[in-house]
């Protein structure tokens, strides 16, 4: 095959050669839940088929920590275990909840996939949550069983909880251990059946259980692998789907988050690839040792996890050159902070991809390559693969390239609903399939600029008000570290605009300095009346995402 001297081009011609006819990731339209949209013709049907077929990977590493290493083999050979306990002592079948509440651990992951070859429903429960937030969790989706580790046990020892628990420590490992030479369980479970139930960030109001398929777990799988083999083919090698992956991916984000799961965790069993999972309060030093270590290759992290290595100030002390694919994600980045973090950090200065998606979407909606980052700054690139994605204004109308409105779309990847609340999910998922996202942005030459969040609106005297462009203006002024922009009541104009600044340490930057700045790069209504600088960080969740219901002048 001649390569074309074209980079888009040759993508075009990639891209037809892996998805045309008879090809490994030949495209057809399906009737997927009442509307049709693409799918992969070959693909498998069920999760706990990824399980069965890791097997023949071996000895090779699937889960690493720094004090541990567990091969396919073994982590099969637990998972099978585990999911005979359940089974046999617990009553735990196909659609049975089981609740999983702990800090990432290997143990973390061998009950989710346990649940997996039993057919039932993982429920990851966020593990920074209190206990009265857990109570709500657990009584909203009914486990048949809770799996945690000691710290959230002793936290919930007075909740009102009436589940069996079973801690990592001790109960996980005796069970393995008692029912050892078990065989890996293939349930019987259709395509669309339910997989795992995670929640929604709750930045406002009560989080909701997003109910992710079986489809849509092993559609986000089946990105990953096109994904690859676009790198093969780029790389100059021929894709071959048996060809276990030498990619070693770093897991820094929480096990209950898509980021994690959905996009390290179920993928990297089907590849062969190595899962780096970093444990206990994100500290730099330790990251990069384990990088060093084991020769990471891939790292999604969030924002302020890339503030803190720009923080940092010595990166370059550590071997970091194995490094060749960085990425952010979970909450919004500023393009002052991008070009930062590329000017700082050196594996950040060619790799850096940006991307925006939903937990209700199981995976990324649109991803920013290395170059867009660069060529299109603020932009988060285009869909991608099986993603249709429509700008619509309030009357469900799509709009025309360039004009803002709603970012909806359609895949494979869209979750049936959120659990036990129907209200919700059909304010969520329209007729058609389309997941209205209730974020805003416009597409500009097929890529995706997102303008604000709906929630986030701010009303002032009749004028429409988006914190995000007033906080990427703030951004770029060089003593912020971070901020946020809320909306405060206004007793004639509605609402007015309020900006808390994190500015950085012993920065003698003042309130007046600020509003200039903001002012000869914003209209006048755009510009904060309401100011607090502070030194502390803003709250987040544990998705990275700043808690504007937390934040108060």
């Amino acid at each position: 095959m001649t390569t074309s001297t074209d980079p888009q081009a040759y993508l075009a011609a990639v891209v037809s050669r892996l998805t045309g006819p008879d090809a490994p990731f030949e495209l057809v339209e399906e009737d997927v839940r009442g509307a049709r949209m693409p799918v992969m013709r070959d693909r498998k049907h069920a999760v706990h088929e990824l399980l069965t077929a890791s097997l023949a990977y071996g000895d090779r590493d699937y889960l690493v920590t720094e004090d541990r290493r567990m091969s396919f083999r073994e982590h099969a050979e637990a998972v099978a275990s585990l999911a005979e306990a359940l089974a046999d002592e617990y009553g735990v079948g196909v659609g049975d909840r089981v609740g999983i509440v702990a800090a990432n651990t290997i143990e973390w992951v061998i009950a989710f996939w346990a649940t997996q070859s039993l057919g039932a429903i993982a429920v990851g429960l966020n593990a920074w949550w209190v206990p009265r937030e857990v109570e709500y969790g657990i009584a909203l989706t009914t486990p048949k069983v809770l799996i945690t580790d000691a710290k959230r046990a002793a936290l919930l020892a007075d909740a009102d909880i009436d589940v069996p628990a079973l801690s990592m420590e001790t109960d996980v490992p005796r069970l393995i251990t008692e029912h050892a030479g078990a065989t890996v369980h293939t349930a019987d479970v259709a395509e669309d059946d339910p997989s795992v139930i995670l929640f929604t960030s709750g930045t406002s109001g009560k989080p909701k259980g997003a109910l992710h398929s079986q489809r849509n777990l092993l559609a986000v799988v089946d990105y990953h692998r096109y994904s690859d083999a676009l790198l093969d083919a780029f790389a100059g090698r021929e894709y071959d789907p048996n060809r276990p992956s030498d990619l070693r991916y770093l897991l820094t984000s929480p096990l209950f988050h898509i980021a994690s799961l959905h996009n390290l965790v179920v993928p990297r069993l089907a590849t062969g690839s190595a899962v780096i999972l970093y444990q206990d309060k994100f500290d730099v030093d330790r990251v990069l040792s384990l990088i060093e270590r084991e020769k990471v290759t891939n790292w999604g992290a969030v924002p302020t996890m890339a503030a803190r290595l720009i923080e940092h100030g010595n990166v370059r002390k550590y071997d970091t050159a194995s490094l060749t694919a960085f990425s952010l994600a979970s909450a919004p980045s500023s393009i002052a902070f991008k070009q930062r973090l590329q000017e700082e950090v050196p594996f950040a200065k060619d790799s850096l991809v940006d991307s925006y998606g939903l937990t209700e979407c199981s995976t990324g909606i649109a991803v920013a390559t290395p170059i867009d980052v660069q060529q299109f700054p603020g932009t988060l690139g285009r869909p991608i693969f099986g993603v249709a994605l429509e700008i619509r204004d309030p009357l469900g109308e799509q709009v025309p390239d360039g004009e803002e409105g709603e970012v909806c779309v359609r895949s494979p990847y869209v979750m049936l609903g959120y659990w036990d609340n129907p209200e919700a999910t059909a304010a969520a998922i329209r007729p058609g399939g389309w997941l209205h996202t209730g974020d805003f942005g416009r597409v500009e030459d097929g890529r995706l600029r997102l303008t604000g969040r709906r929630s986030d609106l701010i009303l002032r005297g009749g004028e429409n008000i988006y914190p995000t462009e007033i906080e990427q203006c703030l951004d770029e002024h060089p003593d912020v570290v971070e901020c946020a922009v809320v909306g405060e009541a206004h007793e004639d104009l509605g609402q007015e605009v309020a900006a808390i600044v994190v500015v950085r340490a012993g920065a003698t930057v003042a309130e007046e300095e600020l509003r200039a700045f903001a002012a000869e790069r914003l209209s006048y209504f755009k510009v904060p009346t309401r100011w607090r600088l502070t030194t502390e960080p803003l709250p987040r969740n544990a998705t990275g995402k700043v808690s504007r219901g937390q934040i108060a002048l």
